[in-house]
C-alpha cells in the first residue's frame, strides 16, 4: 500500500482540507484538518441520508471558505457496507474519496492520548490524520458491468450457501428415515434417485411396489444405469431398513419441500451463471481468457467482479495485494521467520485464483511445467502448496497482460520469457 506513498502525499497540500469521517449505521461523525493535522472547528454529526450528506457538503464548503482551502479530500474507515452510499455520493459530486485501513486506525488511535479508548469523534480525527500522512487507498468503486458482476457474485455465493444447507438437511432426512438409500444410489440427485425420493421415499412405500414396477417408473426419467438388479437391491434395503417409522406423514411433506427448494436453488444458480456469462463477454480480453485451457467463465467473472476495470491498475502487483497474496516475513537481527502470504484482501478473489490454478497444473502444459520447475529446482524448491500460491500470482500477471493487450495465451512464450526457467531447462 505504501509503494506509491510519495504520490499520495503530493495530493495533500497546504490548500487541501482533509475530512475524516467515522462511519456508522445511522449517524456519521466528521472532523476537518489541514495538511499538518491542525483541526478546524468542531466536529459534525450528520445522518446517513440525503439530508445528512447535503449537510456535510455545506459544512465542508464553509470550512473551505473560512480557511481558504481550494481542494478537499474525504476519507473514512470502511465499516461493513455502510460507507458505500456516502462514497458513491461523493463520486457523483466529483469529490475525492479515500479509505484507510481499519487496522491502521486501531493501532494509531493511541498516538495522541496514549489510551486505547474508542469514540466516534476520536476515530474521525485518527482517520483524518492517517490521510494527511498519505496512509490511504483510493477505493475502486465499480460501475456498469463490473458492478453487475460484483452483485451477481454475491447472489451466487448466497445461493450456494443456501444450497449447501438444503443438501445437508436432505442428508439429515435420509439418515433418519432411510439411511440405506445411499448404499443403493451413490448420488441422491441422480435422475432415478430423485424420482424415487419424489414419489416413494419411505421404505414402506418401496416394499409395496414390485421390482418390475420400480423399473417401469424409473424408465420415465432415465434409460441408463438402472435395471431389475438395482430395483431388487433397493427393495432389499427397504425391507431391512432401520429408518424411523414415526412421523412419516410430515416427514414426507418435509422432504418434498426440501427437494423443491433444492431444485429452485439450482435453477437460480444456473440462471445467474448464464447472465454473468453474457455480462463478461462485453469486457475486453475476456474471450482470450476463457479460451485459455483450464479457465472457465465463472473464474473470469469472479476476477473482474472483484478487480473491476483493469484500466484502474498500473501494475499486476496491485491486484496481487488486493487478493491478499503479497508475501510477508518477520525478521529481527539474525532471526528470520517464515515467509507467508498476508491474506489481507479479497477472499473471494484469492479463492477463485487458487481453485483455478489446481486444475491448471494438471491440464495446462505451461502451468504444469512451471509447477514442476518450482517444486524440483535445485535452489530453494517450493512445496506444492507454495508453488500453487506462486502460480496464482503468475495467473494474475497473465490475466493482467491479456486484459490490457488482448492477446491469446501462449504457454511456450510465457516459459521462454522466464530466464530462470530457461536456465533450469538448459541444465
Amino acid at each position: 500500500m505504501n509503494y506509491n506513498r510519495n504520490k499520495k502525499l503530493k495530493q495533500i497540500t497546504p490548500e487541501t482540507l482533509v475530512v475524516g469521517i467515522d462511519i456508522a449505521k445511522e449517524k456519521h461523525v466528521a472532523r476537518a484538518v489541514d495538511d499538518r493535522g491542525y483541526e478546524f472547528g468542531k466536529r459534525l454529526v450528520f445522518e446517513n441520508n440525503i439530508t445528512g450528506f447535503e449537510r456535510l457538503l455545506a459544512w465542508v464548503s464553509e470550512k473551505q471558505q473560512a480557511y481558504e482551502k481550494t481542494h478537499v479530500i474525504l476519507g473514512c474507515e470502511p465499516t461493513g457496507h455502510y460507507w458505500f452510499n456516502l462514497a458513491y455520493f461523493a463520486k457523483a459530486k466529483e469529490i475525492p474519496f479515500v479509505v484507510v485501513n481499519p487496522m491502521h486506525v486501531k493501532k494509531a488511535k493511541e498516538l495522541d492520548d496514549n489510551s486505547p479508548s474508542k469514540t466516534d469523534t476520536k476515530d474521525a480525527h485518527v482517520i483524518a490524520q492517517l490521510i494527511t500522512d498519505g496512509r490511504y487507498a483510493v477505493p475502486n468503486l465499480q460501475e456498469g458491468v463490473y458492478a453487475e458482476l460484483r452483485e451477481g457474485l454475491k447472489i451466487r455465493d448466497q445461493l450456494s450457501k443456501d444450497l449447501q444447507i438444503i443438501t445437508g438437511r436432505i442428508d439429515n432426512w435420509l439418515d433418519r428415515y432411510f439411511p440405506e438409500f445411499r448404499r443403493v444410489f451413490k448420488d441422491w440427485d441422480g435422475k432415478a434417485a430423485w424420482y424415487t425420493l419424489s414419489h416413494f421415499p419411505l421404505p414402506a412405500e418401496i416394499t409395496a411396489i414390485s421390482a418390475e414396477d420400480l423399473v417401469r417408473e424409473w424408465k420415465q426419467v432415465a434409460q441408463r444405469g438402472i435395471g431389475i438388479k438395482r430395483a431388487h437391491t433397493l427393495r432389499q434395503a427397504a425391507e431391512r431398513s432401520i429408518g424411523l417409522t414415526v412421523g412419516t406423514r410430515m416427514a414426507k411433506r418435509a422432504l418434498q419441500s426440501l427437494l423443491k427448494q433444492y431444485e429452485h436453488l439450482q435453477e437460480s444458480i444456473a440462471s445467474i451463471d448464464e447472465e454473468m456469462e453474457q455480462l463478461v463477454k462485453v469486457i475486453p480480453g475476456t474471450e482470450e481468457m476463457i479460451a485459455m485451457k483450464g479457465v472457465n467463465v465463472l473464474t473470469v467473472a469472479t476476477f473482474f467482479g472483484e478487480v473491476g476495470d483493469i484500466a484502474h491498475y498500473e501494475h499486476p502487483r496491485q491486484i496481487q495485494r488486493l487478493a491478499g497474496l503479497s508475501l510477508t516475513v518477520h525478521q529481527s537481527g539474525k532471526c528470520k521467520g517464515q515467509t507467508h502470504i498476508t491474506k489481507r484482501g479479497r477472499r473471494r478473489l484469492r479463492k477463485a485464483l487458487y481453485l483455478v490454478v489446481r486444475p491448471l497444473v494438471v491440464h495446462n502444459a505451461a502451468f504444469k511445467a512451471l509447477h514442476e520447475y518450482y517444486t524440483t529446482r535445485q535452489e530453494h524448491p517450493l512445496k506444492k502448496q507454495e508453488s500453487l500460491i506462486a502460480l496464482s500470482c503468475k495467473l494474475i500477471r497473465v490475466f493482467f497482460a491479456m486484459a490490457k493487450k488482448r492477446y491469446r495465451f501462449d504457454g511456450e512464450k510465457m516459459l521462454r520469457d522466464m530466464p530462470q526457467f530457461s536456465i533450469q531447462e538448459a541444465a
